[in-house]
């Protein structure tokens, strides 16, 4: 049986992960206004995101996991996401990727779907 995770993207990016298998890696291009990974979705298991930051300013890179469509996340009184709110589970991320490099970023993750973001404030 084959389950897969699913990432969504936009602003944010909603990704998923079905089960099984390793996840390999995934391209995200991070721009001013958005989170783009060249891919919908990945086996569950190890996944390595290689994120570039296609912009000028400093952005960052986070994982949640959440069945919430991306314009329900909880967000705190500035409007960004509440990373510890209620129906999304903090993954990991990378900070401060500066505009023009590249990071990466692995992880394990289980069957499921996943919101990918830049946190930044007015980002």
């Amino acid at each position: 049986m084959i389950r897969r995770a699913v990432v969504v993207v936009s602003a944010g990016a909603l990704f998923a992960l079905p089960a099984c298998g390793g996840g390999g890696g995934i391209g995200v291009s991070l721009t001013d206004n958005s989170v783009s990974p060249d891919e919908s979705s990945a086996d569950a298991g190890e996944v390595t995101f290689d994120i570039t930051n296609d912009a000028e300013q400093t952005h960052e890179f986070v994982v949640f996991k959440t069945d919430l469509a991306p314009d329900q996340l909880p967000l705190n009184e500035d409007g960004d996401v509440d990373e510890e709110g209620e129906g999304v589970e903090h993954i990991d991320e990378v900070e401060d990727i500066e505009g023009g490099s590249t990071e990466s970023l692995t992880v394990n993750l289980d069957a499921g779907n996943y919101v990918l973001i830049c946190n930044l404030p007015g980002h």
